[in-house]
């Protein structure tokens, strides 16, 4: 699929106290080691390829934050994807050391019809990613969320780095099947809110 736009960003979009009660909300949770889902197939803990904390939360206030750009954004940018529904919202920590390698959200198949996959993702896929900055960027150094266009031109390496979102309260929404990882923090703490929208499969 050809892409005007790879991502398309808010900046300082979520008011601070609202990023504030976000991560005051996810210390309150314990967290757990993040992990790798192989192509909807199951998750597995593989820190050669991601080493991050989490948190998982279905609150609807956050929802009702951030939902809203994320349907500016499609219209926008021009992707015009069908979603209904969002899962579970992210809440992400990497501290010095941790990362997350190249890879896409999204997967080759829909999630599963079964009594064991709630009801609001089954027969669905990823469309739509979204991230949100949750620290100031002088809480930490390293860390950056980076892009792979490969789709450009896919004998050349086109890596960008997302610097938009940089200030706290800066979001960036993109298809799910786009390439992208988080480098390895050199100093301090990033946290980060993502929240992946699902809907029927392409035709």
């Amino acid at each position: 699929m050809n892409l005007s736009y790879h991502y398309y960003y808010f900046q300082s979009a979520i008011p601070e106290r609202i990023c504030d009660d976000i991560v005051k909300y996810g210390n309150q949770m314990k967290s757990e080691k993040a992990g790798i889902d192989h192509n909807n197939t199951g998750t597995e803990l593989n820190l050669k390829r991601r080493n991050s904390n989490i948190v998982w939360t279905s609150d609807q206030w956050i929802y009702r934050e951030i939902q809203p750009y994320i349907q500016r954004a499609n219209k926008r940018a021009g992707w015009n994807f069908l979603w209904d529904y969002s899962e579970p919202c992210q809440i992400t920590t990497y501290e010095k050391g941790q990362y997350y390698d190249w890879h896409c959200d999204s997967w080759p198949k829909p999630y599963e019809k079964n009594k064991d996959v709630n009801v609001g993702f089954q027969g669905k896929i990823r469309k739509l990613s979204v991230t949100v900055s949750l620290s100031d960027p002088n809480d930490y150094e390293g860390g950056e969320l980076e892009f792979d266009l490969r789709n450009k031109s896919p004998s050349e390496k086109n890596f960008i780095k997302c610097k938009e979102i940089l200030p706290k309260g800066s979001l960036v929404v993109f298809p799910s099947f786009v390439w992208h990882r988080v480098n390895p923090i050199k100093k301090g703490v990033r946290k980060s809110l993502v929240i992946w929208s699902l809907g029927n499969p392409y035709l």
